[in-house]
């Protein structure tokens, strides 16, 4: 089949930058094959979207009915048909029995060969030399090798031998089953702003049923059905030059491809006129028609790879409702209270861990580690510590002085001084003092304890000393001059 995908490993390096081709319609190729009647059913439920078939009609196209076929019980024409019947009888190979993949592969040698010669005046329309047609329709039944090019055959013969071939099929290219539906799409027209039908075609509905009714055809039909079109709309093109225009073309190939067997032109009565537009508007949009829809392409694709949310139309439309607007404040709201709370927990976990961790800190003992975590804390005391467990942050430690006073003062008090530094080290005051009064302290308190009369000797003693330094001082000084 032409539709299915080929995966080639190529060693060569020069090729590798060429873009990949990949075939579209992949998917729905492999649903097709794989699981036919899934694919059936998704085909037919839109071709019935497309065009109005009642019960026996879409039987009938379902193959779970016979066709009922125009002029099946007439008794007008019956010798004709009996003829025909007969000639139908003498079967062979290719020509005369049901399509096969050998008998298209057969036939495709006359397609190629009128590929190269569309200029003929009068292609399919004059008729061939009957002797070498037939020397040419035995060569195919027997399978032998036939060189076209040689100049033995003439392009109306082969051209002749093509309808021919067409002709002695058992049942038309197109099936009986389809033949219903091919006169319905013929009656698909465009609707004015009453809503009333008009006699304008309407020729992307008519293209998209086609297209969806030729997914469901035998894969040997389709396959020859493309190669037939194809041709028929290339030498359209050459119109110029062949005389043959899409309309011409349609007229000598409805019969072979469309009607039903064993029929007139008296059985279709007004069918005709339908029929042969039918095939004129294939043959002219020939080159979008293989290609399947989109949605059948995503369908057939979600069926494979999955999706979360198959959505249909419906669906979509209810989403992007009046009501469904009036939804959204609401759940905005539910998610901003669903946030808010989420918040709160996270807070409350957070503090409780900190005040854990501040209990853990300060139970330790006494270190440099401990001083360097407390002060940390210190430095964020909203955001580390939490509650009313953190003590106050020590006082910043007054710089050392260096003034002759401040040597002085060291001189006399040197010993207690350094004394008090290790202690106040190891374990820190609530509350600091000056250093030249450490002495006292020691021996008195704290200031704030202290009387006035105490404060005012202390102070007296503290200027007496001083005085005594500095007489000793000066002794040494004039003795050494």
């Amino acid at each position: 089949s032409d539709a299915i995908c080929n995966f080639v490993i190529c060693n060569d390096s020069s090729l590798r930058s060429q873009p990949i081709i990949f075939n579209p319609d992949f998917f729905v190729e492999k649903l097709r094959h794989e699981k036919p009647e899934v694919f059936t059913e998704l085909v037919v439920s839109n071709i019935t979207r497309l065009i109005d078939l009642p019960g026996a009609e879409l039987a009938q196209l379902m193959g779970e009915e016979d066709p009922k076929l125009p002029g099946a019980n007439s008794t007008a024409s019956g010798f004709f048909r009996s003829l025909m019947s007969l000639k139908r009888k003498e079967k062979g190979v290719v020509f005369g029995s049901p399509l096969t993949e050998e008998g298209i592969a057969q036939v495709s040698q006359l397609i190629e060969y009128l590929h190269k010669n569309l200029r003929a005046e009068g292609l399919f329309r004059v008729p061939g030399n009957s002797i070498r047609q037939q020397i040419l329709k035995d060569a195919l039944n027997s399978g032998t090798d036939i060189d076209l090019d040689s100049g033995e055959f003439h392009s109306n013969d082969v051209a002749t031998l093509l309808k021919m071939f067409l002709g002695e099929l058992p049942e038309p290219l197109l099936t009986h089953k389809h033949f219903h539906a091919h006169l319905k799409i013929a009656d698909l027209t465009l609707f004015d702003e009453k809503g009333n039908k008009t006699s304008t075609p309407d020729k992307e509905r008519q293209i998209e049923a086609l297209q969806l009714l030729f997914l469901i055809l035998p894969a040997p039909n389709r396959s020859l059905l493309k190669l037939l079109l194809d041709l028929l709309y290339q030498t359209a093109k050459k119109q110029d030059k062949n005389k043959m225009s899409a309309h011409n073309l349609a007229l000598m190939f409805a019969p072979h491809i469309l009607w039903p067997r064993n029929v007139t032109a008296n059985d279709l009565q007004e069918n005709i006129t339908k029929l042969n537009n039918g095939v004129t508007f294939m043959i002219k949009h020939s080159q979008k028609l293989f290609k399947a829809p989109a949605y059948i392409r995503e369908c057939a694709r979600l069926h494979y790879l999955g999706s979360r949310a198959h959505t249909s139309k419906d669906d979509l439309d209810l989403l992007t409702s009046p009501s469904s607007k009036e939804l959204q404040p609401l759940k905005s709201q539910k998610r901003s209270r669903l946030d808010t709370c989420h918040q709160e927990e996270t807070q409350q976990r957070t503090e409780e861990a900190l005040k854990e961790l501040f209990r853990h800190v300060h139970n330790m003992p006494d270190s440099a580690k401990k001083k360097k975590l407390i002060r940390q804390f210190n430095k964020h005391p909203t955001a580390l510590t939490p509650g009313s467990d953190v003590p106050t942050s020590p006082a910043p430690r007054r710089t050392r002085s260096r003034s002759f006073s401040g040597l002085i003062k060291r001189k006399v008090l040197g010993t207690p001084v350094i004394l008090e530094r290790k202690s106040r080290d190891a374990t820190p005051e609530p509350e600091r003092v000056s250093k030249e009064n450490v002495h006292l302290l020691q021996k008195c308190g704290s200031p704030a304890h202290m009387s006035q009369a105490k404060l005012k000797s202390l102070e007296g003693q503290k200027e007496e000393s001083c005085r005594r330094m500095r007489a000793h001082l000066l002794s040494k000084d004039s003795s050494s001059l």
